[in-house]
């Protein structure tokens, strides 16, 4: 993503905050492809083999329940001390797991990594120091910054527990958090003020409006089965891929799976991108995209014993999966009503976390390690992304505008409702919310109608 516009500051403070998502997110993705083979060894394991899921996804419960709070907190108590907090806690919580030799240890240190949930508060830092005109840019780039994240994750992580274990992982993912601090101190600027941004924080009293939101209500839903059918499908597929009794791909050289995959689905992800938005086909893309992967989860389900067949469902779960993930904040972003985005992404992000929670469970209570009912988990998430079709079928199609901020002198409710006039009246701005105590101005604007850069030129003429 270009960061053209941003000034020195801004762009050194959006590496700095990307690169502490990447350390973050990739201590979470790493475990992913190797953490089911490893637990089934652990103490306590055998007798309770749903604790395997149940470890896996138990970070999602924390991340939902606390990642508001974080942010909130961040308002108060300032934006470094609150995210420094947090990765201290994500780092004992990896330490924990690293050393425990029960599976209820490692679902302890699970549960303490999840309860270091900075994300809100690293967004609203980001807001801070960017001006409003260029905060989309900032929060696209770290958007992508985590996707690259999770495909690397996916394509080294066999690699490092052939050479340092899963306990060496958890170890890394430590060190990986207390780096991010040093990130934090001595590369990310200190803001000048730190204030409440509705475009990227939550405010509760828009709670009510996106909690009613008939087309945000169905995104929530459909990123909780997303990240639910994500974890589910990662309880059993390490176990297939390992399985004696088929020798597919001994863990070590899993690697050479999981890393053309993510290549290739990367590749094939960005037409369909162009094509939902250039095209303005968003619709149809996501219900292709929701399609392949009740198509993977039943080519797993019935194929996979062969690892032909198996990669083939692999690549064809992750050009959907990508695709989602991409076009998923999109969408809320764009349905979101103006100023509401910054809560509307709260909510939505509470559901994902939630999603992989339910699917870490799902996947541990399913599974039964003596008979091995790999296809009862994959047959069952390709159920719920059924369902998941079913609702995105009925939602309406999204409105294509994009979202911007302009920094306004209001100063009063007569500033900002004249100005609300002012910038209504502008051919292709379509909606407006200016709050004065921020000297914002929320709109939604027809790109095909307006572009940035002579929205901000005509803003500027306004008094």
């Amino acid at each position: 993503m270009s960061q053209s516009g941003m000034n020195a500051a801004e762009r050194k403070s959006v590496a700095g905050l990307s690169s502490i998502f990447a350390l973050r997110m990739m201590g979470l993705f790493l475990i992913l492809p190797v953490f089911s083979t490893y637990a089934h060894g652990l103490d306590g394991a055998a007798l309770h083999p749903e604790l395997v899921g149940i470890a896996l996804g138990a970070y999602g419960l924390t991340q939902a329940l606390f990642q508001i709070p974080f942010g909130m907190m961040s308002d108060k108590f300032g934006r470094k001390p609150v995210i420094a907090a947090g990765m201290v806690i994500f780092a004992i919580g990896s330490v924990i797991a690293a050393i425990s030799t029960s599976i209820e240890g490692v679902l302890l240190g699970r549960i303490i990594q999840g309860s270091g949930a900075v994300a809100a508060a690293v967004i609203a830092l980001t807001a801070d120091l960017t001006r409003e005109e260029y905060r989309t840019k900032a929060m696209a780039s770290i958007g992508i910054t985590i996707g690259l994240s999770f495909a690397v994750s996916m394509a080294i992580a066999p690699m490092l527990n052939h050479w340092v274990g899963v306990p060496g992982i958890f170890a890394l993912t430590a060190a990986l958090a207390l780096l991010s601090i040093l990130v934090l101190y001595f590369v990310v600027p200190d803001p000048v003020k730190s204030s409440h941004h509705s475009d990227s924080e939550v405010t509760t009293g828009m709670f009510k409006q996106v909690l009613r939101h008939n087309a945000l209500l169905r995104l929530d839903i459909g990123v909780l089965i997303l990240h639910m059918g994500l974890t589910a499908l990662f309880v059993v597929l390490p176990l297939v891929l390992a399985n004696p009794d088929h020798a597919l791909l001994a863990q070590p050289e899993q690697w050479k799976l999981y890393l053309p995959v993510m290549l290739l689905a990367f590749v094939l992800m960005v037409p369909m991108i162009i094509v939902a938005e250039a095209k303005r086909k968003m619709k149809k893309v996501f219900l292709l995209s929701i399609a392949m992967l009740i198509g993977a989860s039943l080519l797993f389900a019935m194929l996979h014993d062969s690892i032909w067949w198996v990669a083939a469902a692999l690549l064809l779960f992750f050009v959907g999966f990508n695709t989602l993930e991409a076009s998923l904040p999109s969408l809320v972003s764009k349905y979101a009503p103006a100023g509401a985005k910054g809560t509307a992404i709260g909510v939505f992000n509470t559901s994902q976390f939630f999603g992989a929670f339910i699917g870490g469970v799902l996947g541990g209570f399913l599974y039964d390690p003596i008979t091995q009912n790999f296809e009862s988990v994959f047959f069952v998430v390709a159920a719920m992304l059924s369902v998941w079709w079913m609702v995105a079928l009925f939602m309406p199609e999204p409105p294509y505008l994009a979202t911007m901020t302009l920094h306004v002198e209001a100063t009063d409710p007569e500033d900002a409702g004249r100005l609300t006039r002012q910038l209504l009246a502008i051919e292709g701005v379509v909606e407006v919310l200016v709050i004065s105590e921020e000297k914002a101005a929320y709109c939604k604007i027809d790109k095909k109608v307006i572009n940035e850069e002579s929205l901000m030129e005509q803003a500027a003429k306004l008094v």
